[in-house]
């Protein structure tokens, strides 16, 4: 009589110290960044007036990280990466609270907020490399599902607590209480972690120059690999309502009101969907799911095409919203596990790039194809684009995972023979 398999629980997960050490850390520093992010919006247009600058200044919170994402998360591989973290919260942290200094010149703020953006990558990469060493097996996925959750529910609290902080205190003070979250998470990362080695160490270590390019030359080597890059890039492309939520309540006849809860959507289904698919979707078969998962995030799209009015839109877009975090952190996690540990962080952060590109053109993309149809239509020709694309990878990967279950069998029918 065979058992069922052990599935592993959120409490068997925070049960480990090290995993509580950086979920704490990672909390702190998502719920201080969208507070400094609400608090220099307001900074900036009280002292310059204008609306472009402001954005401007917002922009500089997202956009250097592609650079950070290309050169900088190499160096996740090359030194221990506990201490690349704890850099760079530290670091994070002075940045800030120069930021916060009274009659700072605009363009010495937008300096300092470019490389509190630039050094993001570093430390993501850092995390997301040391995580399958801190939780192994099953447990990694798990770990990987409740850092989705966390991120979205804090980002989330985030902007709604900052905007009620905001009337509280002034901006300075908040970017302040910023610097102290990026403190309190190296705190905990310094003496929550253990020290490791760096990955790349000794013959495995080459040099910088031709570390950049082992990220890609890793990610791209197998079809399998290539398939689970693509798929992590493909969840950027579907999320476009976000970026043109405003023109969208507009075309589908719903009030500013309802703005909040557009963009509310993805972060609710991902939150929904994380939780379900991490408790009782089987270990065995979540890689088997990456393809059909990513079809299902573009297929509620599709239905935009009928002009549907905003309360169906929203439901539409938990549902796709869902089914794309799902998709996105299986393949994240999949891919993770299968780069080798001396360049693992350099190919996840180019993996991130690629995500963070595709969410940065796809609301440009987007908004220029609203202005010449409908805002539905738009939507529902990125879920058409993203199926087309999905289609031809998920078979590809599709055959990876069952090539893979084939040799798995055959392995353990020889050894069934020789027992």
């Amino acid at each position: 009589m065979t058992t069922a398999p052990h599935r592993v629980t959120f409490r068997e997960v925070f049960g480990v110290a090290e995993f509580r050490a950086m979920w704490f850390g990672e909390l702190l520093s998502i719920a201080g960044d969208q507070l400094a992010r609400v608090a220099l919006s307001v900074l900036v247009y009280a002292n310059t007036g204008s609306a472009t600058l402001t954005g401007l200044t917002y922009a500089l919170t997202f956009f250097p990280s592609l650079l950070g994402g290309i050169f900088l998360t190499g160096f996740a591989d090359r030194f221990p990466r506990r201490a690349v973290m704890v850099t760079v919260d530290a670091t994070r942290a002075a940045l800030i609270l120069c930021v916060a200094i009274p009659g700072l010149p605009f363009w010495a703020l937008c300096v300092l907020v470019g490389c509190v953006s630039l050094l993001n990558p570093p430390f993501k990469a850092s995390q997301l490399a040391l995580l399958p060493q801190v939780l192994e097996g099953d447990r990694f996925v798990v770990g990987m599902g409740i850092r989705s959750m966390t991120v979205q529910s804090a980002q989330l609290l985030g902007f709604a607590g900052g905007g009620a902080l905001l009337l509280a205190m002034d901006a300075r003070l908040a970017l302040v209480l910023d610097a102290g979250t990026f403190v309190l998470s190296a705190l905990f990362l310094r003496f929550g972690l253990k020290s490791r080695p760096a990955a790349a160490s000794g013959e495995k270590r080459k040099p910088f120059l031709s570390s950049l390019s082992a990220g890609g030359k890793v990610a791209f080597a197998t079809s399998a690999l290539r398939s689970l890059m693509v798929f992590t890039w493909l969840a950027g492309l579907m999320p476009v309502y976000e970026g043109i939520a405003a023109p969208y309540v507009a075309s589908s006849g719903g009030g500013s009101e309802m703005i909040g809860f557009l963009l509310a959507a993805d972060p609710v289904g991902s939150v929904i969907f994380t939780f379900i698919y991490t408790r009782w979707v089987p270990a065995g078969i979540r890689p088997k799911l990456i393809g059909p998962m990513t079809a299902l995030a573009a297929i509620p799209l599709l239905l935009c095409f009928l002009q549907p009015g905003p309360i169906v839109s929203v439901i539409l877009f938990v549902i796709s919203g869902g089914f794309g975090t799902i998709a996105l952190l299986q393949a994240t996690a999949s891919l993770t596990v299968a780069v080798p540990d001396e360049s693992r962080a350099q190919t996840m952060g180019l993996s991130n790039t690629g995500l963070t590109t595709t969410m940065g053109v796809t609301p440009l993309i987007g908004g220029v194809i609203a202005d010449h149809v409908s805002a539905q239509t738009t939507v529902g020709i990125f879920g058409l684009a993203g199926l087309l694309i999905t289609i031809p990878i998920a078979i590809a990967w599709q055959r990876t995972v069952s090539g893979q279950a084939e040799e798995g069998s055959a392995k353990e029918a020889t050894r069934a023979e020789h027992a």
